[in-house]
């Protein structure tokens, strides 16, 4: 007995030992090779595929600055736990880049080397409340090129991603984006003629999207009336091309065949195109957009002969609520899609939708769409006062796209080659000559935006103006609402590295309790139905008690006795109140069972998160314990 006793404590610590000794060679070997695993279901820890395609394609080492202040003391603390998550975002790019971007960790402490390299880098100090500056920010560099992210606020979190894969986009191209921009409208702004200045008036500003897209692109003017789109053109603006000939269509669709980016702003009712005719009583009745001819093609339909109202998202104007009149929220965009993930109090007038199904090798990405509680309506009843729209209101039960992105290789609209401009038209030559062969399809994926509204990036909606307080009689702009940031970001994507199309928003770290959300929204929408049920009743019986007060207000007047309540009026109002008692009796059961069905939803939540894990190793435990039980009576 001794002998075997003595031969299992043996045993038993050379296993131990044999044991250690092959974690240790295992971890010896592993510690090369870093795998890392995303269980999130949004896959919130993964780097998307157009992200790693643009580090890829890297071939000249990057430096990465990543100024941060440390310290538990000088950081604020709800901004400690987001600079960690930049800080691991930032160690993905670089496993992903495979050594071709080096980061640099830096801690600007005050009157420091470190703070003089931010303030060098464009890195902004952010002050506390006791006025000390802290920091938070990326400086990215390649060779002589540099681009700075000043501030990462938290509230930028799902863009994080794409804000840093634009960067390094950025710094790897010397050049500037050329963005043409084709529309009928005083996009670029009027002179001033004599005559107006002795009225007093000046000529018309450029178009404050224009005036910004300046700042980081190179923009260029296109004829509507083109023929062929410059070759250097990367993205290509329409902006309400209303007339736009089938010749400068076939433009537009060799432009995109070849590779170019478009974004179409389209209008069913352009309210503030100054050129179109006006009606009788001096309105302006709008003008309509569309390149039906190119959507066509692409399976997709623009109705330009309605406008989408909306109760959910109704805008306010000078006259009242205006239910086509949209004022978008975040419930209104895609918070998946890089475009629309930030898109926010957006204010649409009188905009259309799309419809249709893409054709075979186009993909379509929903940006912006209306709520189901939305109608298509004519425009021109649409200008005619939203209560009566209101009023006469039927729900399609339909979220009608309003922004729509298509993605894939296109095929040409145009398939027996460029037309032939009209007689008499200004696209018709004299001495033309026979058209080159033009193409037929794309050979690499491109993307084209469609919008359903051209005013929303115009002054008079996108802006307010001021004058400078500080004297000077020079303008001031600012942002009236996220129009123009929605398209800005779109036009700046579309002109970046074809990858960026591709880099999704990045998942947010809060999980959203979706089922107890459902529940609540169940029973909010019961108790919006009993409180219009209150509503009425009470309404009604407010009616009778005015009719019997009325009838027997005459009788008063002869009888003398105008203010003792009728038997009738007694009824009516012991019957009023007793349907107000039953209705909150009604109400207090309601809210009972949401509160008992919320309740054992998050009992049943706490009790797998606390003693489900915990009673998978007691099991466990238990199982192996009599294995060896098992094992040694064996023996």
């Amino acid at each position: 007995m001794k002998n075997k006793g003595l031969e299992t404590w043996l045993y038993s610590s050379l296993g131990v030992v044999a044991m250690f000794v092959i974690i240790v060679i295992v971890n010896a070997l592993a510690s090369g090779v870093k795998t890392r695993v995303d269980l999130t279901a949004e896959h919130a820890y993964t780097l998307s595929a157009g992200t790693r395609a643009i580090l890829s394609k890297l071939d000249t080492p990057i430096q990465v600055r990543f100024y941060c202040t440390r310290g538990d003391t000088r950081m604020p603390v709800m901004l400690k736990a987001y600079a960690q998550r930049v800080e691991d975002l930032l160690g993905e790019f670089r496993q992903a880049s495979k050594g071709q971007i080096e980061i640099q960790k830096l801690d600007p402490v005050p009157d420091s080397e470190a703070e003089d390299s931010a303030r060098l880098d464009g890195i902004e100090g952010q002050a506390r409340m006791d006025g000390e500056p802290f920091y938070l920010g990326v400086s990215i560099s390649m060779l002589d090129q540099k681009q700075a992210l000043p501030f990462l606020s938290p509230d930028r979190e799902r863009l994080l991603e794409y804000d840093i894969a634009r960067a390094i986009s950025r710094v790897g191209s010397n050049e500037k984006p050329v963005i043409g921009v084709m529309s009928p409208l005083p996009y670029g702004g009027q002179p001033m003629n004599p005559m107006m200045m002795r009225m007093g008036q000046s000529g018309q500003q450029p178009w404050v999207l224009i005036s910004e897209l300046k700042r980081d692109f190179t923009v260029k003017d296109v004829p509507i009336a083109a023929e062929e789109i410059p070759a250097d053109v990367k993205v290509l603006v329409l902006l309400h091309p209303k007339g736009i000939s089938e010749v400068s269509q076939y433009a537009v669709d060799q432009f995109v065949l070849r590779g170019g980016k478009l974004i179409a702003f389209l209008d069913p009712q352009g309210v503030l195109d100054r050129s179109s005719a006006g009606n009788p009583m001096g309105m302006s009745m709008g003008s309509r957009s569309s390149i039906d001819k190119l959507m066509s093609a692409w399976g997709i339909t623009f109705d330009s002969s309605k406008v989408v109202a909306d109760l959910d998202f109704v805008g306010r104007t000078r006259e009242g609520r205006q239910p086509a009149v949209l004022a978008l929220n975040e419930k209104a965009s895609n918070r998946d899609d890089i475009v629309s993930a930030d898109a926010n109090n957006l204010f649409l007038a009188f905009a259309g939708v799309f419809s249709g199904t893409p054709v075979e090798g186009l993909k379509q990405t929903v940006l912006l769409h209306s709520s189901k509680n939305s109608q298509l309506i004519d425009p021109m009843n649409a200008q005619f006062g939203g209560e009566k729209i209101i009023k006469d209101f039927t729900p399609s039960n339909t979220e009608h796209p309003i922004a729509l992105r298509l993605t894939g290789k296109f095929k040409t609209a145009f398939p027996d080659g460029k037309p032939k401009a009209a007689p008499g038209g200004p696209d018709e030559k004299k001495d033309e000559k026979p058209a080159a062969e033009g193409l037929k399809e794309s050979k690499e994926e491109t993307s084209v935006l469609l919008i359903g509204d051209s005013d929303f990036v115009q002054d008079q909606i996108a802006v307010q103006e001021m004058m400078n307080p500080f004297g000077g009689g020079q303008r001031m702009v600012m942002p009236a609402n996220g129009n123009l940031a929605f398209a800005q970001g779109a036009i700046e994507q579309m002109a970046g590295d074809s990858n960026l199309v591709a880099v999704r928003s990045r998942a947010s770290r809060e999980r959203q309790f979706t089922v107890v959300k459902q529940m609540q929204a169940k029973a909010e929408a019961a108790f919006q139905n009993k409180i219009r049920s209150l509503e009425s009743s009470l309404s009604e019986a407010q009616n009778k008690l005015n009719e019997l007060q009325r009838a027997k207000g005459d009788k008063g007047e002869k009888g003398g006795q105008r203010f003792i309540l009728s038997p009738e009026q007694q009824n009516e109002i012991n019957n009023f109140r007793n349907k107000e008692r039953e209705v909150k009796l009604q109400l207090k059961e309601e809210r009972k069972k949401l509160r008992v069905g919320i309740d054992s939803l998050e009992n049943g939540i706490k009790w797998i998160n606390i003693a489900l894990m915990p009673l998978i190793v007691a099991v466990t435990g238990i199982a192996l314990a009599v294995l060896r039980l098992k094992r040694r009576a064996a023996r």
